[in-house]
């Protein structure tokens, strides 16, 4: 098992950065880890993913360009870079591990309780 923690959101205007991160427990070097995020009255939607080595990722279209997935093994934390956020970039993001990856919630096995992000327009 493993559980994450995640932290760095906050309020931004609309052109500015911020940083994700999603602290693990556990044998965190062998999931996958997704990041998703749910804005108020929408359904939790993809934003990032990278495999256990943090050699392969994959972004959303909306995100693709602008948002950065990494990882840390050796500090069991991955990371996401937001840049140019936009007021549709405002949710609730949540960090998720699987033995699989991709873009389905259904992958991921376990879950935090999310940061909340907020951009300002």
């Amino acid at each position: 098992q493993v559980q994450l923690v995640e932290s760095g959101g906050g309020l931004v205007q609309a052109g500015g950065s911020l940083r994700l991160s999603c602290a693990a427990s556990g044998r965190f070097g062998v999931y996958y880890i997704g990041w998703f995020r749910q804005a108020p009255g929408n359904q939790r939607e993809f934003v990032a993913a990278i495999d256990p080595p943090g050699i392969n990722s994959d972004y959303a279209d909306s995100t693709k360009g602008r948002f950065s997935i990494s990882r840390d093994n050796a500090k069991n934390t991955v990371f996401l870079q937001m840049n140019s956020l936009k007021s549709e970039d405002t949710a609730l993001y949540y960090c998720a591990a699987g033995y699989s990856g991709g873009s389905a919630e259904a992958t991921y096995a376990y879950w935090g309780q999310g940061t909340q992000v907020t951009v300002s327009s």
